[in-house]
């Protein structure tokens, strides 16, 4: 059976190749993942036939990012489709507005802190403030969760370190950039396995390419989900 902490990034191009993967993965996942890569090849359209058809659970990743007025009423659209999270960017301007254009509905909105392809070179070339990485992703995130966030996203090496925070009591994280035992990195810098990053304090792990790319993406779930179950928590 499932395990909703497994989220499955449909990183595919198009609604067909999305059903495609549900259909291949059938119970063994509930939980699915569609990005601004999908957009234009009908994600919304994915979004709503895997939710209001099959019931699965939804987190739309769009890391919306504009004036507060400009995120208040794209969240607000998204809202009536009943999806279950949402990401914007971390700063506080536009978690305010997602969480306002969020009201009334059950969606969750998760902040993004630094995303999980970067390292401090990255930074570095972006402008962004020096300081080590873990400790900017952790001020990030206790930015956003003190402005109305649900949770954030953040990878699973500094999951702990968010976890630690008061402001994340009750809070959700959710980690990209896992890669299961023996798997490629892919673009990923900040990774760790579904099992360290669950006993990081992590709620759910999201997967991409290790289960979309392989033979039997239904066997792929499953051993992660086992291998979740082994986690033991860190003291």
């Amino acid at each position: 059976m499932s395990d909703d902490r497994l989220i499955v990034a449909m990183d595919v191009p198009n609604v067909i190749a999305g059903i495609e993967l549900a259909d291949r993965l059938g119970d063994n996942v509930n939980f699915y993942k569609i990005g601004l890569g999908m957009l234009t090849g009908g994600g919304l359209a994915l979004a709503n036939e895997l939710k209001q058809e099959r019931g699965k659970r939804i987190f739309l990743d769009m890391k919306f990012f504009d004036i507060g007025a400009t995120v208040e009423a794209a969240v607000r659209g998204v809202a009536q489709y009943d999806l279950d999270f949402l990401t914007v960017h971390g700063d506080p301007h536009v978690v305010r507005a997602a969480r306002e254009g969020a009201a009334g509905s059950d969606m969750k909105i998760l902040a993004v802190t630094i995303l999980t392809s970067l390292d401090r070179v990255d930074l570095d070339a972006s402008c962004v403030k020096s300081g080590d990485l873990a400790d900017l992703v952790q001020e990030r995130a206790g930015i956003a969760l003190s402005n109305g966030a649900d949770g954030v996203i953040a990878s699973p090496q500094e999951a702990a370190l968010i976890r630690a925070l008061p402001e994340a009591t009750g809070k959700l994280i959710v980690t990209p950039g896992v890669r299961p035992a023996g798997a490629a990195l892919g673009d990923q810098k900040r990774v760790m396995t579904p099992a360290e990053a669950i006993a990081n304090g992590a709620d759910h792990v999201v997967v991409g390419r290790p289960i979309w790319q392989a033979q039997n993406p239904a066997t792929v779930a499953r051993e992660i989900v086992a291998e979740m179950n082994s986690a033991k928590p860190i003291h």
